[in-house]
C-alpha cells in the first residue's frame, strides 16, 4: 500500500513499478545503491535500455560492501548498453549503504525515492521494504542537492569504471571473501553497527572562506611572468594550456587576469568554495562584468563569467543547456582533477577558443594523465622550493619524528591502507604521546594537523584539549562550530590547532598558519604538497612554516623527501644520499631513527620491473584493456621510457608481462629488430617519424611499402607548419625558415638529406635509402602488416608526442 501527502509518497511494496514510471519520459536516471542483484537488473533491463534508446542519460553507482553485490549483477547491468555508465564504490570496509534513485526530467521536474530498497528483485517486488517518494516539486532544493551530491559520489576517487577488468578483479575478492566468511549474514549484522565516520569532500558553502589577502588587483610576482608565457602561448596559435603555480602564488588571480581578454568566461571547480572565492576574485579584477553561480542550487547561467560546479556539468543535462562554443575561455581550477571521468564528458562536449587548466600538482609521481589534456603545453610551471628561493613562499623548517607503527602489518588496498586497521593502530595513547610532545618542541603559534580520519581527528583533538591546549576538531560531522568559525580563531590566536583530514587541502588559504603537524602516513604525494602549501602564505606573522611529519615504515616514506630538495624536481638518482639538500633559508632535520629507516627502505625498494608491471596494470584496470604506448605515457605513473630502457621496447614489454597472443609472440620475435629500431633511433629533430607516420596513414595494407621524398613532401610540410609549436620547434632554423611557404623540391631535399639519408645510413638501421628511395630492410609477410602496423603506429605517435613535449620543456625551463 502507499499513502501520498503533499507530493511525498510512502511505498511499501512493488517499488518497482514506481521505478518503471518514474523512467518514462526521463532525461536523466541516476541510481545508487549498496547491493546489485542479477535479479534486480534482469527486471528493470527492458526499462533502462528503452529509456537509453530515447535519448535518456543513466548513471548507476554500486557498492562491494561486504561483497554482497554479485558479479553476475555486474555483468548483466553492463550488457544492458554501451552507453549505460555504471561504476563500484570500493568501500574498503567502510559501510556504503545508500538506496536511492532519481529522476530527472526536462520540464524542471523530478522524482527521488529513497529508502530500504537495493536493487534486487526481492527488494523491489516481494520483500517489506519502506521507501519515500519525494516529487522534486516539493522541496526543488532537497532534490537539487541530490542530484549533487550522487554525481560526487559517482566521480568519487574511491569509484571505479565498470569494466572487464574491474568486474574481474570484483569477482576474485568476492569468491575469497565468501569463502572465508561463510557466515556473511552475522558479518553484515556486526558490520553495519561499525561507527566509522569517511570525510565528505567539502562543506557548506555558508561557511566563510577567506578572500585573497592581495594588496592590489594588479598581477605581481609569478603571476607576471606566467601571464608573460600565456601570451607567448595565444601568438604560438596553441587553445590549451597548463599553468603548474605552488599554492599560495595566486592561481586563481591570474587566471582572472588573463581572462580579462576573453568575453565569456566558464570557471569550473570541484568545490563549492572555491566557486565563490574566485568569483570574487574575478569581481575585482573586472568590476564591470557580470558574474554567476552554476551549481546544484543555483543556474545563472547567462552571466559574462560563469563559475560550475563540475558536479552540476557533469550531468548531460546541464551541460547541454550551453552551446558548446558558448565559451571563449574554460578555466579548470585544480586542473590535476581533470583527469577523472567526472571532467571529461564536460571536457570534450565544450569547444572554447582557449582552455586553460591551473593547479599546484600535476605531479608526475602521482600520474602524468593532466599533461594529456593540454596537449603536453605547459605554458609556465614554478614549484614551491623555487618560489621559497625568490622570496614568494615562506621558508620552511622540517622535522622528521619516528613512528613506530608497523605499517607492513596493514592492509594495503591498491591506493591507501585499509582504514579500520590503520586507525586501530593510530588511536594509542603511547602515539599520542609522542605526537604531542614532537609538537610541543617544535611548534610555533598557529597550526593544522592532517589526520588519516575523523576518528583520529577526534581522538587527537581530545588528548590535546585535556592537556589544556586551544584545538578543534573540523570535519563534516563537527557540530558548534563552522570552519569559517574555526579558521577566524585560530588566526586570532583563540585556537592553537585544528584537526582535521582532508578539509584544508584545496581552495582555503590561512597566510598566518606557522605550523604543520603531519600525523599520516602520506599515501598521496599530490595530497601532501597540497597540505604542505598550506603553511607557506607570506604573512608579516610569521618569518617561517615549521612542519612536524611522523615518518615511519609506509609506503612513500622515502619518496616524499624529495619533494623538499633543492632542486625542486623531486628527483633522485640511485647515488643520491636520502637527507636531501634544501634550499638556502630552510631547514631539515631527521631523528637518527628516522635516518635509519629510510635507509633500510631505500635498501628494499621494489624491483624495478615490477614496479614498471605494477603502473601498467593500475592504468590497464582503470582503462579496461591494455593502454596505448602513448597511454602509458601520458596516463601511467612510471616514466615511459623506463620501459624502453629495461624491456628494448613497450611491445618488449608487453610480452614479458604475457599480454601478446601466441600469434603476437610469434610476430615479435621475428621484427624484434624493427620494433627495437623505431623505439630507439637518434632523433633530435622530429623528421624520421613524420616520414615513418606518412607511410604509416596509407594504412595496414601498404604501409611498409617503399617512398619517395617527393610522395612525402606535402605531408611532411603540412605537419610541421600547421602548429605553430612544431614550426617553432623543428622549422625555424636558416635551413628549413626558407621553406615555410612550400617548395616542392627545397623539401624534397631536406627530407632526403636528413631524415631519409641518416636513417637509411645509421648502423644497424633496419631502414634503406637508395636512388631516392626509402624502404625498410625487410618484407613483412601479408598476415602480419595489420599487427606490426599498429605496433609501429603506437611508438611513431608516442615518440612524436614526446619529442614535443621534452622540448617544450626544456624551453620553458630557460624562459
Amino acid at each position: 500500500m502507499s499513502t501520498t501527502t503533499l507530493n511525498v509518497k510512502l511505498i511499501t511494496e512493488n517499488l518497482a513499478d514506481d521505478l518503471i514510471t518514474g523512467m518514462q519520459n526521463a532525461s536523466g536516471i541516476y541510481i545508487m545503491t549498496s547491493f546489485i542483484m542479477q535479479s534486480g537488473v534482469r527486471l528493470l533491463a527492458p526499462h533502462l535500455k528503452g529509456a537509453i534508446e530515447r535519448g535518456a542519460e543513466v548513471k548507476v553507482l554500486a557498492g562491494d560492501y561486504l561483497f554482497v553485490t554479485q558479479p553476475e549483477g555486474l555483468q548483466a547491468l553492463r550488457d544492458i548498453d554501451p552507453r549505460l555508465e555504471a561504476r563500484l564504490w570500493r568501500s574498503m570496509g567502510t559501510s556504503f549503504h545508500p538506496k536511492a534513485y532519481l529522476f530527472d526530467y526536462e520540464n524542471g521536474e523530478g522524482l527521488l525515492i529513497v529508502g530500504s530498497s537495493n536493487f534486487s528483485m526481492s527488494a523491489m517486488r516481494m520483500g517489506m521494504e519502506w521507501n519515500l517518494a519525494m516529487n522534486a516539486k516539493a522541496e526543488p532544493y532537497t532534490f537539487q542537492v541530490a542530484l549533487e551530491k550522487f554525481m560526487q559520489n559517482f566521480y568519487h576517487d574511491s569509484t571505479l569504471p565498470l569494466n572487464d577488468n574491474t568486474i574481474a578483479l570484483y569477482e576474485a575478492e568476492y569468491r575469497t571473501y565468501h569463502r572465508k566468511n561463510p557466515e556473511l549474514i552475522r558479518m553484515i549484522t556486526e558490520m553495519e553497527e561499525n561507527e566509522y565516520r569517511t570525510e565528505n569532500a567539502s562543506d557548506p558553502v555558508e561557511d566563510k572562506v577567506p578572500e585573497d589577502e592581495q594588496a592590489s588587483i594588479h598581477p605581481r610576482f609569478a603571476q607576471i611572468d606566467a601571464l608573460d608565457a600565456l601570451e607567448r602561448t595565444l601568438e604560438e596559435e596553441y587553445d590549451k594550456a597548463m599553468v603548474v603555480m605552488a599554492t599560495g602564488l595566486g592561481k586563481t588571480y591570474l587566471a582572472g587576469f588573463f581572462a580579462q581578454r576573453f568575453q565569456r568566461v566558464l570557471f569550473i571547480a570541484h568545490r563549492e568554495e572555491i566557486l565563490y572565492q574566485a568569483k570574487r576574485s574575478f569581481q575585482r579584477i573586472m568590476p564591470d562584468k557580470t558574474f554567476g553561480i552554476y551549481n546544484g542550487v543555483k543556474k545563472e547561467g547567462n552571466a559574462d563569467c560563469v563559475f560550475a560546479s563540475i558536479y552540476t556539468l557533469g550531468m548531460k543535462k546541464h551541460r547541454e543547456s550551453f552551446a558548446p562554443d558558448g565559451f571563449d575561455l574554460i578555466v579548470v581550477d585544480e586542473f590535476h582533477h581533470a583527469a577523472a571521468n567526472s571532467y571529461q564528458s564536460v571536457i570534450q562536449y565544450f569547444e572554447p577558443k582557449f582552455l586553460l587548466g591551473i593547479t599546484a600538482t600535476p605531479d608526475r609521481m602521482d600520474g602524468k594523465d593532466v599533461y594529456a589534456l593540454c596537449d603536453g603545453n605547459v605554458a609556465y610551471q614554478i614549484h614551491f622550493i623555487e618560489a621559497i628561493r625568490r622570496g614568494w613562499l615562506s621558508p620552511f623548517q622540517y622535522y622528521g619524528v619516528y613512528d613506530d607503527t608497523d605499517y607492513s602489518s596493514i592492509r594495503w588496498l591498491g591506493t591507501h591502507y585499509d582504514d579500520e586497521q590503520l586507525t586501530a593502530a593510530q588511536l594509542r595513547e603511547s602515539l599520542a604521546d609522542k605526537i604531542y610532545d614532537a609538537w610541543r618542541e617544535h611548534k610555533q603559534t598557529r597550526t593544522i594537523g592532517f589526520c588519516s580520519s575523523i576518528r583520529q581527528a577526534d581522538f587527537l583533538a581530545g588528548y590535546f584539549q585535556d592537556r589544556g591546549v586551544a584545538a578543534v576538531s573540523l570535519h563534516s560531522g563537527t557540530v558548534g562550530i563552522t570552519r569559517g568559525e574555526a579558521i577566524d580563531r585560530l588566526d586570532r590566536g583563540d585556537l592553537e590547532i585544528i584537526f582535521t583530514v582532508d578539509l584544508f587541502n584545496e581552495g582555503v588559504d590561512i597566510p598566518s598558519v606557522d605550523t604543520l603537524l603531519f600525523v599520516r602516513p602520506t599515501e598521496s604525494l599530490t595530497v601532501f604538497t597540497q597540505q604542505v602549501g598550506r603553511g607557506l602564505r607570506l604573512s608579516e606573522q610569521k618569518t617561517h612554516c615549521t612542519i612536524i611529519d611522523l615518518i615511519g615504515n609506509y609506503r612513500n616514506a622515502d619518496v616524499k623527501l624529495r619533494l623538499f630538495a633543492n632542486d625542486g624536481e623531486g628527483k633522485r638518482t640511485a647515488k643520491e644520499p636520502v637527507i636531501p639538500t634544501v634550499p638556502d633559508g630552510c631547514e631539515l632535520h631527521l631523528e637518527t631513527s628516522v635516518i635509519n629507516l629510510l635507509d633500510e627502505l631505500s635498501r628494499k625498494k621494489l624491483p624495478h620491473r615490477e614496479r614498471l608491471h605494477r603502473s601498467f596494470l593500475d592504468l590497464k584496470n582503470e582503462l579496461g584493456r591494455i593502454p596505448t604506448y602513448l597511454e602509458l605515457h601520458l596516463h601511467g605513473s612510471s616514466n615511459s621510457w623506463e620501459y624502453r630502457n629495461e624491456f628494448g621496447s613497450y611491445i618488449g614489454f608487453l610480452l614479458w608481462a604475457e599480454c601478446l597472443t601466441k600469434e603476437e609472440e610469434d610476430i615479435y620475435y621475428r621484427y624484434e629488430a624493427w620494433i627495437r629500431d623505431v623505439e630507439k633511433t637518434v632523433m633530435t629533430k622530429s623528421y624520421k617519424m613524420i616520414v615513418l607516420l606518412y607511410m604509416l596513414e596509407r594504412g595496414p595494407e601498404h604501409w611498409a611499402e617503399p617512398v619517395t621524398s617527393q610522395e612525402v613532401g606535402p605531408f611532411f610540410h603540412s605537419y610541421l607548419t600547421e602548429k605553430e609549436y612544431r614550426r617553432r620547434i623543428d622549422f625555424s632554423d636558416k635551413d628549413s625558415k626558407r621553406l615555410w611557404e612550400y617548395n616542392e623540391i627545397g623539401v624534397s631535399q631536406l627530407i632526403e638529406r636528413m631524415p631519409m639519408t641518416k636513417w637509411g645510413s645509421a648502423k644497424g638501421s633496419m631502414t634503406r635509402f637508395e636512388d631516392g628511395v626509402f624502404s625498410l630492410r625487410f618484407e613483412p609477410a601479408p598476415e602480419h602488416l595489420s599487427i606490426l602496423h599498429r605496433w609501429t603506429k603506437e611508438i611513431c605517435l608516442y615518440r612524436l608526442h614526446h619529442h614535443f613535449e621534452r622540448k617544450e620543456e626544456k624551453r620553458g625551463a630557460h624562459l
